[in-house]
């Protein structure tokens, strides 16, 4: 069942939606939206690495698509601080999914969820009545 609700209401159900899920949002044009989340971070006293998962969504009126695109940037500085990382991944086509966890001294770290994001934004889209459109390979 979907609700076919208008460009100006799918952006505000983006919003919440994104916003309980951690991501800082803020507005990226008329029909836009883009946000990003610190998920990993790990310092001391020689330098430091963090994780920080980004994403976009703008909204095609025309034909009713969202066009998504989401990417997972690591960067580290100096020395970073040694750090056990999980990782598990499954990769199709553009679409990646899994969860990577650090653990680095002191209990720093945390956890990013590669597809959890994506699939609730997917989801709410497709309530919605839009086309979701994942955009691989392109930064946000």
């Amino acid at each position: 069942m979907t609700n076919d609700l208008s460009a100006a209401d799918l952006l505000s159900a983006l919003k919440q939606q994104l916003a309980a899920l951690g991501v800082a949002v803020r507005d990226d044009g008329p029909l836009g939206l883009a946000g990003d989340a610190e998920k990993i971070g790990a310092k001391w006293w020689f330098g430091g690495r963090k994780v920080v998962f980004k994403t976009s969504c703008r909204l095609s009126e025309a034909d009713r698509t969202v066009h998504y695109r989401d990417v997972v940037i690591e960067r580290s500085w100096g020395i970073p601080p040694p750090t056990l990382t999980v990782e598990t991944t499954t990769t199709s086509g553009w679409k990646r999914s899994g969860e990577r966890k650090d653990v680095s001294l002191g209990g720093q770290g945390g956890a990013v969820d590669y597809g959890r994001v994506r699939g609730a934004v997917e989801q709410a889209v497709k309530a919605a009545g839009w086309t979701f459109h994942l955009e691989g390979g392109r930064l946000p």
